[in-house]
């Protein structure tokens, strides 16, 4: 797909450029505009104050943490927590704070990042770890580093939502903040797709709220798991746990890594609300107590349509999207939230000239509605935590490509529901053990498919044509079972073990059994060394049965071997410095059988004139492959010291084999990538951040450029050539006011700030007959508004 977009960044035929530098120049102005103000945004800043509320909770078993205190760092203010674990400070100074918090029986931890302004009332949860009882926590020094996420001992990071919504180039996107940290490449610089340590798109778990989402992208990738936007409104996180390796059992039916998205709750102090207006779209959010809980609900539209009609784009795509969270406090131990979540994705086209009706005939539509819902009632024991969530996951796909002549050469549709009922019991039933425990059931009764491809482009390997009708609905259903203990010897060392076991009713695969553990053990007060390894089963996609009347008896779960071993500094409080080595080992990975020398690994929005898209062809589970490489992770927190930002740098290999069984470089081969984020807060109006990023080229197929042929991918070089090195430089500048009742913030992004062109795909101009590369835009400002009142 070619989307010419501030989340599609492809190049259209050179009748872009005076409209982007307009709105450079508007950008530019806005901002200079609103920084005259400067004297005046001063002055309302030290004048004004306001409200900051929040919980403390024990962060293995969620219960209140009752007595913590609460120090709003360089204010002199602090508050303590009540029977519920909940604190309210009111006339804090407006600005972005540090929170240290203490109780008895918890390390003390310090929280970045809390912003207080004049608008509605900050809210923030915090998670506090269990220290044995013999520790004063007024004697240890308090961190800003002081868990990890998703029970995994190595190779974890936690983000605020705060640092993602300012990182630069980031677009407020939780998934593409995700790609900052090592290991993780991108497949375009318009998409979101990770690819984790070698792994493909498609490998990767998404959870949000405790729900695990197939796809949290608009215009998401069937089958994958990226996009060209997450539909998950920054305003509605409360931060984001990630995991590219090592995490516990709890976590299956992918292989990769683990997101797990956790939302914040609404406030409830009173009703307030959010006004969002950006390049590409705007949104509301209203937010408040209801009953013995909040509720939070936003929605936003893109105007995208309306800028690419303007700038005379023939590609016009367009979304809405539509959030809910509530929760209710029904008893001292028991509450109940609800996640609803829905999103509109249209695409049209504008057909009108010869040169629209051949950029157009490259473009696969991938028009699709999804909502998906859950409902989690906790239960909070004596020593533990019992949860249940029943959810649905549904996307309606409409997926379609036409020649140049407007014909239709593939049309795609289909829909996948799934519902699910998931149990999680944890206990804590002596003071340094803990165990995990669950089960999480999925049937998918909605799985229907109507499928056409021209077999002009689906052909085997003997170049002769296979066309594609599918006429087809099937259910399926899954199960899995894990458990998991941890215990501490000591205040050095910390091991755990745990298994998992899958079973896959669609599948002849019988029960799948993953065993997993970890240790950790600190040397001396700063420093850690952590081991982990176990199995990482993954089924194939519910799309990949339906390519072959053979797929779904030679297709089974792939299987990924994988260990860690990590050295983690605690240079000072909010400095911690990592250094980790990985290695992956892949057997039965999907191998495509007209295509030998290829496993199946695709990178997103496909384009059916190159090769077969969405798995559509006869597979067979006989593909090997292994990764392995080193990474550095250098992390400082925004405290009394206003400089943050982040190191991160990756050297690694991934090579797979087909049913050839000739070694090649994998398609997400990126062996070298390095990320550098700094940004500094002058005060509590003005901040800038810029970021740099650098990756070598991942592999690509060449055409076949001369016979019958001709135009055609030429897979007798698979992955034999690479793309050009990847750079770019983006810098954000914000500036926040703080009135009497309304907090405004307004921001500047410039991505690619030197204008280099990068080179995203490759396509073959039949015109010309010859291979033509894909450049991103150059130079790409967009100004943000976000009110809040």
């Amino acid at each position: 797909m070619r989307p010419v977009s501030r989340e599609g960044l492809v190049k259209p035929s050179g009748r872009a450029g005076p409209f982007w530098r307009r709105l450079s120049c508007a950008a530019t102005l806005a901002l200079a505009c609103l920084g005259s103000a400067g004297t005046l945004g001063s002055q309302e800043v030290s004048q004004r104050t306001g409200v900051l509320t929040g919980q403390v909770l024990d962060a293995t078993t969620q219960r209140p943490v009752i007595g913590a205190l609460v120090e709003i760092l360089g204010t002199g203010i602090s508050a303590s927590t009540d029977e519920a674990g909940r604190f309210t400070a009111r006339e804090v100074p407006v600005g972005v704070f540090s929170l240290e918090v203490r109780a008895i029986g918890y390390a003390p931890f310090l929280y970045a990042n809390a912003v207080v302004g004049t608008g509605k009332p900050a809210t923030v949860a915090i998670p506090l770890v269990a220290a044995p009882l013999e520790v004063d926590p007024l004697s240890v020094t308090a961190s800003y580093f002081g868990r990890t996420a998703n029970e995994a001992l190595t190779s974890t990071a936690i983000l605020g939502s705060q640092g993602i919504r300012r990182a630069p180039g980031v677009q407020e996107d939780v998934v593409r903040a995700v790609s900052l940290l090592p290991g993780i490449g991108v497949t375009t610089g318009g998409r979101n797709d990770l690819t984790v340590r070698g792994g493909a798109p498609y490998e990767n778990l998404f959870i949000e709220d405790g729900l695990e989402v197939p796809n949290i992208n608009h215009f998401g990738s069937q089958g994958s798991t990226g996009g060209p936007l997450a539909l998950v409104d920054i305003e509605f996180v409360e931060e984001v746990g990630f995991s590219s390796g090592g995490f516990g059992p709890r976590y299956g039916d992918r292989s990769a890594s683990v997101t797990n998205i956790t939302l914040r709750d609404g406030n409830e102090d009173r009703l307030s609300g959010t006004a969002n207006l950006s390049a590409t779209g705007f949104g509301l959010i209203a937010e408040g107590p209801v009953g013995a809980g909040s509720f939070l609900f936003g929605v936003r539209r893109s105007y995208l349509d309306l800028l690419f009609k303007a700038a005379g784009f023939s590609f016009v795509p367009s979304y809405w999207d539509f959030q809910l969270k509530a929760t209710q406090q029904l008893a001292p131990r028991h509450s109940l939230s609800l996640l609803a979540v829905g999103a509109i994705d249209q695409v049209a086209f504008n057909n009108e000239t010869e040169d629209d009706r051949f950029d157009n005939a490259r473009i696969l539509a991938p028009e699709q509605n999804q909502y998906f819902t859950g409902l989690t009632w906790k239960y909070l024991l004596e020593r533990g935590l019992l949860s249940v969530t029943a959810g649905r996951t549904w996307v309606g796909f409409e997926s379609f490509q036409q020649d140049s002549l407007l014909q239709t050469v593939f049309r795609n549709l289909s829909s996948e529901g799934e519902n699910t009922v998931r149990v999680d019991l944890t206990l804590t039933p002596a003071e340094r053990l803990e165990i995990t425990a669950g089960n999480v059931l999925k049937f998918a009764g909605d799985l229907s498919y109507e499928v056409e491809m021209d077999g002009k482009y689906r052909y085997d390997e003997a170049g002769i044509p296979r066309p594609l009708t599918i006429d087809t609905a099937f259910s399926a259903v899954r199960n899995g079972t894990y458990v998991r203990a941890e215990y501490r010897f000591g205040s050095r060392v910390r091991a755990e073990a745990g298994l998992r076991a899958d079973v896959y009713g669609f599948l002849d695969s019988g029960l799948q059994l993953s065993p997993r553990f970890g240790v950790g053990v600190d040397v001396g007060d700063r420093s850690t060394i952590g081991l982990s390894a176990g199995r990482y089963v993954q089924p194939p996609s519910y799309i990949w049965l339906i390519g072959d009347p053979g797929n779904p008896d030679r297709l089974s779960p792939f299987k990924s071997d994988q260990a860690v071993l990590s050295f983690t500094h605690l240079a000072r409080p909010d400095l911690q410095i990592r250094l980790e080595g990985f290695v992956k080992r892949y057997r039965d990975y999907a191998a495509r059988v007209w295509r030998p020398e290829a496993v199946l690994s695709p990178a997103g929005f496909e384009n059916v004139t190159y090769d077969i898209p969405f798995g559509l062809e006869p597979l067979v589970s006989s593909g090997r492959g292994e990764a392995y490489g080193g990474e550095l992770f250098v992390q400082k927190k925004l405290s009394e010291i206003p400089l943050y930002g982040l190191v991160s740098f990756s050297l690694s290999r991934s090579n797979f084999r087909g049913l050839d069984d000739i070694e090649r470089p994998g398609a997400y081969d990126t062996r070298v990538i390095g990320t550098t984020l700094v940004g500094y807060r002058f005060n509590a109006a003005w901040e800038v951040s810029g970021k740099f990023r650098i990756a070598t080229g991942r592999p690509t197929t060449p055409f076949i450029e001369e016979g019958p042929q001709t135009g055609r991918l030429d897979f007798s070089r698979y992955n034999e050539l690479r793309f050009p090195t990847f750079s770019a430089l983006d810098i954000r500048i914000d500036r926040t006011w703080n009135f009497r009742t309304v907090r405004l913030e307004l921001y500047l992004d410039v991505q690619n700030l030197y204008g280099r062109e990068n080179v995203d795909e490759v396509f073959w101009n039949p015109r010309t007959g010859e291979a033509e590369p894909e450049e991103s835009l150059g130079i790409l400002p967009s100004i943000g508004v976000n009110v809040t009142f």
